[in-house]
């Protein structure tokens, strides 16, 4: 059976045109300026508990934003862009997202996010995780994306849905975090389903 070539990727390094606007936010890289904002929300508890770390002490919070203000481009399987989320109305950092080049050769990438709980409720996490899919699928011509979560976060599950994006994988009490063992969720989205999306716009 013939099948069609896939869509070429941009030619390496990309560097996404910064900052990534959507409707209300500015995507930019993590600079040493953020270390105040970031750190308000990387060290409360609450945010910790379905992550794989634990609340962020100071020292933490600044080699945080000292790695991660170099993630701007992606060079080879593997590359992460790290940024930070703005509100363009104010100029108020809410939150910081994640977008993994998973397989260059398999087009697959991967997308996470942590967000201040003071600013939930908003939609802010929803419409920056949207911007990561619309990088994905139509500037690197991926072919799936995915993002896995604690089973116990059902906010993060009910977010993805809203994204679209199916649940795919439950792996049972395959990690130990916070003195329990945890589920770990799959969700992931395919170009056309993507595309369907768009259509459906």
């Amino acid at each position: 059976m013939a099948t069609s070539p896939a869509p070429a990727t941009p030619p390496l390094p990309y560097t996404p045109d910064y900052p990534i606007r959507t409707e209300r936010l500015d995507l930019r890289p993590v600079t040493l300026d953020d270390f105040a904002a970031i750190h308000a929300y990387r060290s409360r508890p609450e945010v910790n508990r379905y992550l794989r770390s634990e609340p962020f002490d100071e020292a933490a919070s600044r080699d945080f934003v000292a790695s991660t203000s170099s993630r701007t481009a992606l060079r080879e399987s593997g590359d992460g862009l790290q940024l930070a989320v703005v509100v363009r109305d104010g100029g108020t950092l809410v939150g910081d997202v994640t977008f993994v080049w998973k397989s260059r050769e398999h087009r697959q990438g991967r997308i996470g996010y942590v967000f201040h709980p003071g600013h939930a409720g908003h939609g802010y996490a929803t419409e920056a995780s949207r911007a990561l899919l619309k990088l994905g699928f139509e500037e690197l011509q991926l072919h799936r994306i995915q993002a896995e979560l604690d089973g116990r976060n059902t906010a993060s599950a009910r977010l993805l849905e809203r994204l679209g994006m199916r649940r795919e994988g439950h792996l049972r009490e395959n990690e130990f975090l916070d003195g329990e063992w945890s589920d770990e969720v799959i969700y992931a989205m395919l170009a056309r389903e993507w595309r369907a999306l768009g259509e459906q716009a």
